[in-house]
């Protein structure tokens, strides 16, 4: 049986598609939008059965041509772009496109695990799965948000098969480079420490010191996990945080970036404190285009995940940005 993976040369995709390939799996459809060509890398060490556009794969699979063929449809296809404010794209691509499979998944009773987004909670410091926590800030969010009601309410009527929604909170780890400044902080840092020999941080503001807005921060490896454990798991549905469970603050990430990177040439590890006083790590002053718009703390209850059978440990931002820094450095030399 066929497994689809949509958004398959994006971040997370590609992740799931070399996932489902160390299980032995390579009947894979990758579906995604191709128009900045050069996510192709991101399957070049991947095996796939067969690639397919976006619009063309929805039409084919309405059509009739891969009934009785598909095993579950693992749906990471979004517009992730939070600051993107065309509202009638985002909810056709988001949201009308995510129902379509849905509703695909449900009448041919295949599995079905999709993106969702930390961002359905807006400003709220409660990251819980429940109602009364939500509020997105933006069309992006709310693309997220009102699939999700969508879920709940089919739920309470009753599913024909899987159907699971992971709100993802800060994703980092490795093919994550086509995503230009929407990349993760980790990336940013690699990159700039790379170049300049420093990395750059938003100084304090609304109570905040510098450095010290903090959030969930979640390798990829581990959402690539969870996927497949709930994909091992068709009786298990339901929208589940993807977070790491705890909140780190910015400076941790740019110290484990910056050690890292010191490890591959030969130095010694710093504290913080030693990269301020060297001028490693310099702050900048808090952009007031974001004031009142930037979320300066978040981290996902993961109760629910655990209940249902998650029980992995999270990588730390110390584990996870090193890990990922040697696989940079294994790319790029």
């Amino acid at each position: 049986m066929t497994i689809v993976v949509t958004g398959a040369a994006g971040f997370i995709g590609s992740n799931l598609v070399k996932g489902l390939n160390q299980r032995g799996i390579t009947d894979i459809i990758a579906v995604d939008n191709l128009s900045s060509g050069d996510k192709f890398h991101n399957l070049v060490d991947c095996e796939i059965s067969h690639y397919l556009d976006k619009h063309e794969f929805l039409h084919l699979l309405l059509d009739g041509e891969y009934e009785g063929e598909l095993a579950a449809i693992l749906h990471q296809g979004a517009c992730s772009d939070t600051m993107n404010h065309d509202g009638k794209y985002m909810m056709d691509n988001n949201y009308q496109y995510t129902l379509a499979l849905f509703d695909y998944c449900q009448h041919e009773e295949i599995q079905f695990l999709y993106a969702s987004s930390a961002a359905t909670y807006g400003k709220g410091t409660v990251f819980k799965e429940e109602r009364q926590y939500e509020g997105p800030l933006n069309v992006y969010g709310y693309s997220k948000f009102l699939f999700d009601q969508v879920l709940r309410q089919r739920m309470k009527e009753g599913l024909s098969a899987q159907a699971v929604g992971f709100r993802y909170f800060n994703v980092y780890g490795p093919r994550e480079q086509h995503k230009g400044r929407m990349a993760s902080v980790a990336f940013h840092h690699f990159n700039q420490y790379r170049e300049h020999g420093k990395v750059k941080l938003f100084g304090g503001w609304d109570g905040w010191d510098n450095g010290m807005q903090s959030r969930d921060f979640v390798s990829v490896e581990d959402v690539v996990k969870v996927n497949l454990h709930f994909l091992d798991h068709p009786e298990k549905s339901g929208i589940f945080n993807l977070g790491s469970g705890r909140s780190q603050p910015f400076n941790d990430v740019a110290e484990a970036t910056v050690n890292a990177c010191r490890r591959h040439e030969g130095k010694p590890a710093l504290t913080l404190a030693e990269m301020i006083a060297q001028g490693i790590v310099e702050y900048i002053e808090f952009p007031d285009a974001l004031k009142g718009k930037y979320q300066s703390f978040t981290q996902a209850d993961i109760a629910r995940l655990r209940e249902a059978g998650y029980g992995e440990a999270m990588l730390s931002v110390a584990e996870g940005v090193d890990r990922y820094v040697d696989w940079l450095i294994s790319r790029q030399g």
